[in-house]
């Protein structure tokens, strides 16, 4: 049951020589979920032998370019490589026109349907979800519409203790009842509690992204107990300013939103170009939350099952 992260652009709108522009694949029991579409991120699929044609998602924050100019060429390969299976992409409403666009000059002999999922809430909602993982979206405070997203693993249904099914004579029937975290209470008054009888493999993980914004505080809530949080932090304390301005975050933003939330470990990228040193944004984020690591591209983050 693999929750792995691989980081395939930390830049941010202009490019530079060792850092692709945004994207990410987030690999959940299986699933690839593409996030963001920065420039030559099928290039980026094939360096880090990511399956591109098997991408069951993608998530796009806003129609920016540098998180979107990677989409068309990627769309292309995958109806030369003859995919068949449907395409969800989840993007903000202002999206519709650009895959119009796109389909109208480039979409003849595509084999497989595009659908634009719209997004266009004003609190976190639920978009996605399987037997196993579930996706909300959320806003984001950018200079057009942006959202965030948080994907995490359901509640696991309980482990029955091999043991207490002979010591208790358990039935077919408090075995179901006792996997759905229910104790199981007799006719005679007898009740097996499913504490003793019964556990959770594992602990749920989670993974948040949150690009492009300035700092607000609900988004701290919105992430809140994270396993894994990805926030931007384009700007140093020195820029805080043009931070504001241009409705990004510094890095010490970033941390203080991953403190807020309790979140178990802080990732930070969308660097500016001007600044050259990672570690300068990696140093004023752990002065907040020790628990930041200034992303590069091609960094895998694995999540490990967590026991109760």
């Amino acid at each position: 049951m693999n929750f792995t992260l691989r980081v395939l652009g930390t830049a941010s709108a202009k490019p530079v020589p060792d850092r692709h522009q945004s994207a990410q694949v987030l690999s959940v029991h299986g699933r690839l979920f593409l996030i963001d579409c920065g420039e030559a991120v099928q290039r980026q699929l094939l360096r880090f032998h990511v399956p591109m044609m098997k991408i069951d998602s993608i998530f796009l924050s806003h129609i920016h370019g540098d998180h979107l100019f990677g989409l068309f060429p990627l769309l292309s390969t995958m109806g030369m490589q003859a995919r068949t299976a449907p395409l969800n992409i989840y993007a903000p409403a202002n999206f519709g026109p650009v895959l119009k666009f796109f389909l109208s000059y480039f979409g003849e002999g595509l084999a497989f349907e595009i659908r634009h999922v719209p997004l266009q809430m004003k609190q976190p909602e639920l978009i996605y979800h399987t037997k196993s993982v579930e996706i909300s979206a959320f806003p984001l405070d950018h200079n057009i519409d942006t959202f965030g997203f948080l994907f995490r693993e359901k509640e696991p249904p309980y482990n029955v203790r091999k043991e207490c099914i002979g010591e208790y004579g358990l039935s077919l029937t408090e075995i179901g009842t006792l996997k759905r975290g229910e104790d199981v209470v007799r006719d005679d008054g007898t009740v097996i509690p499913v504490s003793v009888a019964a556990y959770k493999p594992y602990v749920p993980r989670s993974y948040a992204y949150c690009s492009d914004t300035a700092s607000f505080p609900e988004l701290a809530q919105w992430v809140k107990g994270v396993t894994l949080l990805y926030h931007e932090a384009t700007y140093t304390e020195e820029y805080a300013d043009q931070a504001a301005q241009r409705h990004h975050s510094t890095a010490v933003q970033a941390a203080r939103c991953a403190l807020e939330a309790g979140a178990g470990r802080l990732l930070i990228g969308h660097f500016s170009s001007r600044i050259k040193e990672p570690a300068r944004y990696q140093s004023e984020a752990r002065a907040i939350f020790p628990e930041t690591q200034a992303v590069s591209d091609g960094d895998l983050f694995d999540l490990p099952l967590l026991r109760p």
